[in-house]
């Protein structure tokens, strides 16, 4: 059996990109399809986050919290977080530099698109902090960007994180992100 070789594949941009139906992340020119709309659980751990962290910057005027916005990292990456907070971008259609934070909940079809490729390319792009949750477990992995490498600062339950090196200087209270969830709250 033969291997498709990469140079046969077609390679999309931007360009194309903005013009398909559906939901798609482009990775090298190359499209990936997007699960459909998630689980109501991924879509409100996404908002309570989202909540929780607009709240904290709502009195900056540099700083934002979006959900499900494009971050386009060349003309043939794009993707799309489902949670960032940025400071001081301009472009109104997409993101043209890097957020501070970017979380991602993960859902059993995306475990290995968000922990290993989204992980190293916003490892590369020297995203401040990656965020992925959890939510069958109701748990977080926070990483912190040291120098070229993410280090892991830990697996959050109910304890709170703050981000301080961040440009609006934020913390994410677990707890509060799935007390909803939580069969002892």
């Amino acid at each position: 059996m033969r291997i498709l070789r990469k140079e046969y594949l077609p390679h999309y941009t931007y360009d194309d990109y903005v013009e398909w139906e559906g939901r798609w992340e482009l990775i090298d020119g190359i499209a990936y399809a997007m699960v459909p709309a998630p689980l109501r659980i991924h879509q409100a751990l996404a908002y309570e986050i989202a909540r929780l962290l607009g709240n904290q910057v709502e009195d900056c005027t540099k700083c934002e919290v979006l959900g499900e916005i494009d971050y386009k990292i060349a003309e043939d990456t794009i993707l799309r977080p489902d949670v960032v907070l940025i400071c001081g971008e301009t472009n109104e259609r997409f993101l043209t530099k890097p957020p501070e934070i970017i979380v991602e909940v993960i859902s059993k079809s995306s475990v290995l698109w968000d922990e290993k490729y989204k992980f190293e390319i916003y490892e590369r792009e020297k995203v401040k902090y990656y965020v992925l949750v959890y939510p069958e477990d109701l748990v977080a992995k926070v990483y912190k960007l040291d120098g070229k490498r993410y280090d892991k600062q830990g697996v959050f339950v109910i304890e709170s994180y703050e981000f301080d090196e961040a440009i609006c200087k934020v913390t994410l209270d677990f707890s509060e992100v799935f007390k909803r969830y939580r069969s002892d709250s």
